[in-house]
């Protein structure tokens, strides 16, 4: 008999140490999952569609980028960071911060651009909410932003990708891949009426 209530003992032990292991596993569950909740930030603004457009400048090598956001969220413009990333065109990389650039130009000792000097120095070279005290771009707006042809000189067919990031979540908002589509002063991107032979 007395084995057989030894052998008893073993089961009640197992639940015991089964039941001890569920209740150290749930309160480190517990304890992560309020954790996690303490940290979460406001989600970023949700841009439906863009559209972005590359130029040449007078005839130059310089770029005239204009983004357009389409639809979604506003977005407040002293919340972003626009990476402009012309690697494959010049081999660099600029940022324009601490927007808006409330009407100074983005000089690249200036407050408003880190990394290399992509952006064009010269008056109003910034225009839109990026460029407006207190600017807010909604749908339907057009921020516009030059590039240096003596930094960044681009012919017809290079590549730049432009992304607008929301700093306080970290996330890219927009992400445009733009090709440069005129390379000439004053040259309309519509095409010439087609001529009929009699």
């Amino acid at each position: 008999m007395n084995g057989s209530s030894s052998r008893a003992v073993s089961p009640v032990i197992a639940t015991v140490l089964l039941v001890a292991v569920v209740v150290v596993a749930a309160a480190t569950t517990a304890v992560f999952v309020l954790d996690i909740s303490n940290t979460i930030e406001d989600p970023a603004p949700v841009v439906g569609q863009s559209s972005g457009d590359l130029t040449t400048q007078d005839g130059n090598g310089g770029g005239i980028v204009s983004i357009t956001h389409i639809a979604g969220d506003t977005l407040v413009a002293a919340d972003l960071e626009i990476v402009v990333d012309a690697d494959a065109a010049c081999g660099k990389t600029g940022r324009l911060v601490n927007l808006p650039a409330e009407g100074d130009d983005p000089d690249p000792e200036s407050e408003y651009v880190r990394g290399e000097d992509v952006f064009d120095n010269s008056a109003n070279s910034v225009s839109g909410p990026i460029g407006e005290a207190g600017g807010e771009w909604t749908p339907g707006e057009t921020v516009t932003f030059r590039l240096a042809s003596s930094e960044c000189a681009l012919t017809r067919g290079d590549t730049i990708t432009v992304r607008v990031v929301h700093t306080p979540s970290r996330t890219v908002v927009i992400d445009q891949s733009l090709t440069v589509t005129q390379f000439a002063p004053n040259r309309s991107l519509v095409s010439p009426p087609l001529r009929r032979h009699a």
